[in-house]
């Protein structure tokens, strides 16, 4: 049986007019007939007696009508709940970031969420540099803050919520690191040290690009796993690492020079979640971090 049979048959079992019932249905009088006649089809009898002046049930239509409309209303009941739990904000949220700064919008949408949503706890947790979207995917992250670009069949995201400038960073001791800003035309002169790990081709020659703009090739240094790791790399020379502005703040090394870019794009940031799991906590973290990112970029 199909959903609009079922919903025609017991309204028009409750209404007794066909008129009545199109209405309730949004339907004409007409479509109303055609469902009942392909459900009276469908069953092999007639489930209500009709003439010019009544409508009343058969025996078989009465049947029909006690024997459904509990599993109806059960039905309705379940849909309901489904929907309440999808919109409720409650329980606890799981939310990753991908660094220092994607870290601080979160913990400040996690504050204000506090004070909007006292019955959603909020916890926060960083992204493994070498496996972005895993955690994600196996359902320890509900929702991540992290950089774009992210182009994942089974996720789905925010808008770019806050963009910040990239820089280069450089063992102190290497040419680039005198200069006030470098161009990506500069990276003919040093390798970049690769990322080792899950990561997308895309998203990989996004951090670790192979080639300039004019085609010019990039040379690779040692692969790494986390930021620490690499920061020591770059100190020693082993190569350089493309990085966004705040990297300076956040890892302040000895032998490790920060260099602005001229000529690259921003790095962009957003929020991913699973495309069949966004939910109402998921939605109002997600407004939230707008908000506080929006106020952070007013200052």
């Amino acid at each position: 049986m199909e959903r609009d049979e079922l919903e025609c048959f017991l309204i028009l079992a409750e209404e007794l007019h066909f008129g009545r019932t199109a209405d309730r249905m949004r339907l004409s009088r007409a479509r109303v007939s055609q469902l009942v006649q392909r459900l009276e089809r469908r069953v092999g009898a007639p489930l209500f007696a009709r003439t010019s002046r009544r409508v009343a049930l058969t025996p078989l239509g009465r049947q029909l009508r006690d024997d459904l409309e509990p599993h109806h209303r059960a039905i309705d009941a379940a849909l309901a709940r489904a929907v309440s739990n999808a919109r409720s904000i409650n329980g606890v949220l799981h939310v990753g970031f991908s660094n220092p700064l994607a870290g601080e919008i979160v913990l400040k949408a996690a504050e204000a969420m506090h004070t909007e949503h006292p019955e959603l706890a909020v916890e926060i947790c960083e992204v493994p540099m070498a496996d972005p979207y895993g955690q994600l995917r196996r359902g320890e992250f509900d929702v991540q803050l992290t950089e774009f670009p992210v182009r994942e069949d089974d996720l789905s995201g925010s808008p770019g919520l806050f963009t910040e400038p990239r820089t280069l960073a450089i063992a102190a001791a290497h040419p680039l690191a005198d200069k006030d800003a470098v161009s990506v035309e500069d990276l003919v002169e040093v390798p970049l040290l690769a990322i080792d790990g899950a990561l997308p081709d895309y998203l990989l020659e996004h951090h670790v690009p192979t080639h300039t703009p004019s085609g010019r090739p990039i040379g690779r240094g040692p692969a790494v796993t986390n930021m620490q790791e690499a920061l020591m790399l770059v100190a020693a020379g082993k190569g350089a690492l493309l990085c966004a502005a705040h990297t300076a703040t956040y890892f302040a090394r000895p032998g490790v020079s920060y260099v602005r870019f001229m000529d690259a794009e921003p790095v962009g940031y957003g929020l991913v979640w699973r495309s069949a799991d966004s939910n109402g906590a998921v939605q109002a973290f997600a407004r939230t971090a707008n908000a506080v990112a929006r106020d952070l970029a007013s200052r």
